[in-house]
């Protein structure tokens, strides 16, 4: 059962209402509804973490990264809920214990995508918050995701833009974090990719660009906290594999993805032979194939 907080409500979160002032209180939604847990404390550090919904391999790998390590140092995850890279900040927040909040762009009582119903109840379960400015089943509209984006930067004390083409709505959630005065992040990603071109131009502005947790971290000002993973953490890759080829492929990975046969030429093997090594590492959690190409976990 959803409940709802007034704006003139001592419950309303003052980070929120204070960064609305900055673009006119009237332009503010008057009422949150919501599900889950609605305290003080869930508010009190926000970071907002948003990106493509196309993510790329690597930007998931980033952001499950970084927002493991934030949200388990007691960093509360705000996004928007899309699949992409909203998705993936929530996930990676549930599974290590961390809190987030899901800011959606319908009715309180509908679950948007659908497909996210898990996840939906994992936020839930764990202690997190759902919130909107919409009451009941109102459908999406392009209006509602702007609106939710504003909701998305206002609730937190700095955004985190993980990849972003340059039409992105993420770009309109740091457009929103920028009027309201908070600090903006952004993940350096590679020239070549259609989804880094946003990020890159936000640290072209200004953005402080990550590398690690700790860029994060420092800001908020917090140590980081003991990992609670709720998953069996995946094989860690170590110089003693007790195969020689196994190592080369490792150490070549380390400095780029590559495609099977594009190994099997560097190191002058079948790729047969190859391909054996390789479904190996992957039963073993070393490495991950995407799009063709073969990446350390």
């Amino acid at each position: 059962m959803a409940e709802v907080v007034e704006v003139n409500s001592d419950k309303y979160p003052k980070v929120l209402k204070e960064a609305l002032k900055k673009i006119g209180a009237s332009l503010g939604p008057k009422k949150l509804y919501y599900k889950g847990n609605w305290s003080p404390d869930i508010f009190r550090n926000c970071l907002s973490v948003v990106g493509s919904r196309h993510l790329t391999y690597y930007g998931r790998k980033a952001t499950e990264q970084l927002v493991t390590e934030v949200a388990a140092a007691g960093v509360t995850i705000v996004s928007g809920f899309m699949y992409g890279g909203d998705e993936a900040a929530h996930s990676a927040a549930v599974k290590c214990g961390g809190k987030t909040i899901a800011v959606m762009p319908c009715g309180i009582d509908l679950i948007h995508p659908a497909s996210q119903k898990k996840l939906y109840e994992e936020i839930l379960d764990t202690g997190g918050l759902i919130i909107s400015e919409y009451e009941g089943k109102t459908q999406p509209q392009i209006f509602t995701y702007v609106q939710r984006d504003r909701i998305v930067a206002g609730l937190s004390k700095a955004v985190l833009v993980t990849e972003a083409a340059l039409e992105s709505g993420s770009l309109i959630t740091a457009s929103y974090a920028t009027k309201f005065g908070k600090k903006i992040f952004a993940l350096p990603g590679p020239i070549t990719s259609e989804v880094s071109k946003g990020t890159i131009k936000l640290i072209k502005e200004g953005a402080y660009p990550v590398t690690e947790a700790k860029d994060i971290l420092d800001f908020f000002k917090v140590l980081p906290g003991a990992q609670k993973t709720l998953i069996p953490a995946k094989s860690k890759v170590t110089a003693n594999t007790g195969d020689n080829l196994e190592q080369k492929i490792i150490e070549q990975l380390k400095r780029e993805p590559l495609k099977a046969d594009e190994m099997a030429r560097l190191f002058s093997v079948p790729v047969a032979k190859l391909g054996t090594s390789l479904s190996l590492m992957q039963l073993k959690g070393f490495i991950n194939l995407d799009n063709g190409k073969y990446y350390l976990n």
